[in-house]
């Protein structure tokens, strides 16, 4: 089997600088730190008539009765369309499989780096070097649509190429507005490794919001993991030295995320997530990225979200009516898609499921 280390996995995402985050050795070591087992694969590995390789890193979470359950989040990576590609791919989903018997899991979950616009129909982007136009991960018969997804399945890229008057031209006037607003009423923004007062906005505004909200370790070994290294920060705007507002942010290559974000109830008039939000891009454009993901709004086209933002708040609804004026492009993530390995068991994982969300 296929199985590589940690550093050989390094070596070889140095090959797809602008691959997902969620695809890197240290956010692998951050799962594994919450319940989950990580396993690097790249097929074919060795000398073989095929010179393309496929990989990916897949998370695996143990259940009882020895029973598990894999995830590939953001990838794979590699496939670029060729022949020898599909034959490395149809290699790699094999490997896959043998993996997936070995740790008897019930079902793998694939949500690729595939994007597809909702503005432009049939538009779509691979984001971690896999072939757009390819529909080889459908016609694999074992594998089937889901209605189930683990990241926000929809989200809006913010082009953060061009000078800064640029990137402000491309916003609402109301956002550029409420950014001025924040630094006239005195709120500063500051890089920060106050991860006690990160997480003390956390759970105010999990509890306001209603949101889940990690635990204070996750956050930590986050940080810690990803910051060193340049592709992480915590920004915290303040007003008379008061954290009020905090977000923190990812990059990779040409690519930056804002994963987590929070807020106190106070001074909140003052306008301070907008203005991190600026200094997080402005961050972000300082790292080489050109795009900025604003991770999650609500799943529906930009018709429905357009029509009704102003008049609802629940849910990501808010969360959108805020993320859009920063003047990004919505798109929508291809996938999610299970690989059944115990039919009866994931049948009953199903309903469960569809339970838990309709609850």
């Amino acid at each position: 089997m296929p199985l590589v280390s940690a550093s050989d996995w390094d070596l070889y995402l140095s090959a797809f600088p602008d691959s997902h985050l969620l695809q890197t050795r240290e956010w692998g070591e951050l799962k594994s730190a919450f319940g989950w087992d990580v396993s690097y694969l790249i097929s074919p590995v060795s000398e073989t008539k095929c010179t393309e390789s496929i990989g990916a890193m897949v998370l695996i979470r143990r259940l009882p009765f020895g029973l598990t359950i894999a995830y590939i989040p953001k990838g794979p990576i590699g496939f670029n369309g060729t022949e020898d590609g599909l034959l490395a791919w149809q290699q790699f989903w094999h490997e896959v499989g043998l993996l997936c018997h070995k740790r008897k899991s019930i079902y793998i979950k694939v949500e690729p780096d595939i994007l597809e616009s909702s503005e432009e129909r049939g538009a779509s982007v691979a984001l971690s070097n896999i072939s757009p136009d390819s529909n080889s991960l459908f016609q694999l018969p074992e594998f089937q649509a889901s209605s189930h997804s683990i990241q926000p399945p929809r989200t809006l890229l913010v082009d953060i190429n061009g000078d800064e008057p640029e990137l402000l031209a491309r916003m609402k006037q109301k956002t550029r507005y409420n950014i001025n607003l924040a630094k006239k009423k005195g709120v500063e923004v500051y890089p920060s490794s106050d991860l006690d007062a990160f997480y003390r906005m956390m759970l105010i505004t999990g509890k306001r919001d209603k949101i889940g909200v990690h635990s204070y370790e996750y956050y930590r070994l986050a940080y810690q993991l990803f910051e060193p290294r340049g592709e992480c920060t915590l920004l915290i705007a303040a007003y008379q030295g008061e954290p009020i507002a905090a977000v923190m942010v990812f990059s990779r290559g040409q690519r930056a995320w804002y994963f987590y974000g929070a807020s106190a109830n106070e001074h909140r008039e003052r306008m301070p997530s907008y203005l991190l939000q600026w200094e997080a891009m402005c961050w972000a454009r300082s790292r080489g990225c050109i795009t900025y993901d604003l991770w999650g709004v609500p799943d529906l086209d930009e018709i429905t979200l357009e029509a009704n933002f102003s008049k609802k708040s629940d849910g990501l609804w808010g969360v959108y009516r805020f993320k859009r004026g920063f003047g990004g492009r919505l798109w929508r993530a291809k996938g999610p898609w299970d690989r059944v390995y115990i039919p009866p068991i994931y049948s009953f994982y199903k309903f469960w499921v569809s339970r838990r969300l309709n609850d």
